[in-house]
């Protein structure tokens, strides 16, 4: 068995590059009319409005590369940008119903997509992503509650 720093060692440097290519390979075979980066946003705004940016410092994406895909998303119908009323100043973007139906709609074809290919292998390694998953997700609210420097 390998000593806790090379488990910590083999995560820090294949988690990444492999999770990366489970969504390139997925997203490649569903197609679809949304490039990932596009998805990403939707799914950003899906927790709720945000600033311009926001959605930039989020995404890793130049301001005015955000404002140009906010734009284009907008001419689809699938986010609207709002004032608030109490500062007239902030612009805020959000999803629209087709937004959030066109977010739906992959997470669907997603869940179904992973759905064959998780039947396809045992229990066993299933019970495992189960606990990678739940474990992911522990390290996502660390991350969230303190970025790396």
């Amino acid at each position: 068995m390998k000593s806790r720093t090379a488990q910590i060692d083999y995560v820090s440097s294949e988690l990444l590059p492999r999770a990366g290519l489970v969504t390139r390979l997925l997203f490649k075979q569903l197609g679809g009319d949304l490039s990932r980066t596009e998805l990403g946003l939707l799914r950003t705004l899906s927790d709720g409005p945000r600033r311009i940016t926001e959605l930039a410092d989020l995404e890793g994406l130049a301001q005015p590369t955000m404002t140009l895909q906010i734009k284009q998303l907008e001419q689809r119908g699938l986010v609207k940008r709002e004032r608030r009323s109490d500062d007239g100043r902030v612009v805020l973007v959000d999803l629209t119903k087709r937004g959030r139906a066109a977010l739906d709609d992959y997470r669907e074809r997603i869940r179904g997509a992973m759905g064959e290919y998780l039947a396809e292998i045992s229990d066993e390694q299933v019970d495992r992503l189960v606990a990678a998953t739940e474990t992911l997700a522990q390290l996502v609210t660390l991350l969230q509650e303190r970025p790396i420097r």
